[in-house]
């Protein structure tokens, strides 16, 4: 194997815990929307905690593709 393809395998490899970050906004918008539908008067309270989670989650993606770009094209 050339160097190119491992690269690309690493890349790809690098990216796989993509997949864990989707499961984990559907389950963090799914659990606030069975919340707010039991308590409709708890959503404003909830809110802010469901942007922090969204953020932290999306932040993973993120760093994953960050990486996943720098093992591409760096060096």
């Amino acid at each position: 194997m050339d160097i190119e393809t491992i690269k690309i395998i690493a890349a790809a490899v690098a990216l796989l815990p993509i997949l864990g970050v989707g499961i984990g906004l559907g389950l963090i918008f799914g659990s606030f929307n069975g919340a707010v539908s039991r308590n409709p008067s708890i959503q404003g309270s909830l809110f802010g905690t469901l942007i922090f989670g969204f953020a932290v989650t999306e932040a993973l993606a993120i760093f994953c593709l960050g990486i996943s770009l720098l093992i591409l094209f760096g060096l």
